[in-house]
């Protein structure tokens, strides 16, 4: 399932195409090896707990005073959405300097960037990001095995190839622009929608050269256990990078639900040695879920539990 609505509609930055032999190299370049997780990096035997913040009535700035006040610590990743046409953040707006910021970008039309008209509006970003300065999470053009974005592959010519020759053009720009403080999160959903093989995740895997972190998002609409959710990911991809719950949050089906899924949660993650990082969806301004981790006092409890176990201090 889709955790956000269909993109807004958004008009790349003109730009001349690039040449055939401008194509190949951007696709083939490869920024330095900074190691496991790139500039980010996985904190062993840890989690790292954060969260994508909207809430109801509350500034991005109040919502992380509340949280705060609530978990006694700040975030350790900060989640934002950022537009396709969006001018990139050239500075960590509501971002404590104790965190890292995770930036899911939108994406686009594949043939937007694979033609090379985006090439300008992609090293502007890369520009601007490089000069934050500080390590960062880039997700860009997630949950592309879903049928719900302009970036997925059934709205792509059903082609994954198309997709994995974006991520690497845009890879290969930004490491041209030197923003070299990036780890860039390859993120798809937990499962594909449709299931046909042409859709299955792996296809859409741009290559180990140029993934830093495997994502991945899940719900529990239908009562999935954390293992069912992400297990797959796990399984295929942990030997090789630090997995990231990109996007999560617990449904609340009635009494305890809610409380009780986070805790299963949380035993997962102790027991899953691969998983480096969970990634709260922490809103109650998206259709008509609440996702807040407060919006039951058992809820609550139950992360903050999780959110005091040492486990979750990475």
């Amino acid at each position: 399932m889709s955790s956000l609505g269909p993109a807004a509609t958004v008009t790349a930055s003109p730009s001349a195409s690039a040449s055939a032999s401008a194509t190949a190299s951007k696709n083939a370049k490869v920024a330095r090896d900074t190691g496991r997780g790139g500039p980010v990096s996985p904190a062993t035997g840890k989690v790292m707990l954060g969260a994508y913040l909207s809430l109801s009535g509350r500034s991005a700035s109040e919502s992380l005073a509340l949280r705060r006040s609530q978990l006694g610590r700040d975030q350790r990743i900060v989640h934002q959405f950022w537009a396709w046409d969006e001018a990139m953040p050239r500075t960590r707006s509501n971002v404590p300097s104790s965190s890292t910021l995770m930036i899911s970008w939108h994406g686009v039309a594949w043939n937007k960037i694979n033609g090379g008209a985006s090439d300008k509006l992609i090293a502007a970003a890369a520009r601007n990001l490089a000069a934050q300065g500080k390590p960062l999470l880039v997700r860009w053009a997630w949950e592309m095995n879903g049928d719900w974005f302009e970036w997925g592959g059934a709205s792509n010519g059903k082609n994954a190839d198309g997709y994995v020759s974006a991520w690497r053009r845009i890879h290969g720009i930004f490491a041209d622009e030197g923003a070299d403080n990036v780890s860039w999160v390859w993120s798809p959903n937990w499962n594909s929608s449709p299931g046909d093989a042409w859709n299955k995740m792996q296809r859409y895997y741009p290559g180990d050269d140029y993934v830093d972190w495997v994502g991945v998002s899940g719900y529990n609409f239908y009562k999935e256990s954390p293992a069912t959710l992400f297990n797959p990911i796990v399984n295929a991809y942990g030997a090789k990078k630090p997995i990231i719950v990109t996007e999560t949050a617990a449904i609340d089906f009635g009494g305890t639900t809610k409380a009780d899924w986070t805790d299963d949660l949380a035993a997962y993650a102790r027991r899953t040695p691969e998983l480096s990082a969970i990634v709260w969806f922490d809103t109650d301004t998206h259709n008509d879920t609440n996702f807040r981790i407060d919006s039951t006092t058992a809820s609550l409890a139950a992360y903050r539990r999780m959110a005091a176990n040492s486990h979750f201090q990475g």
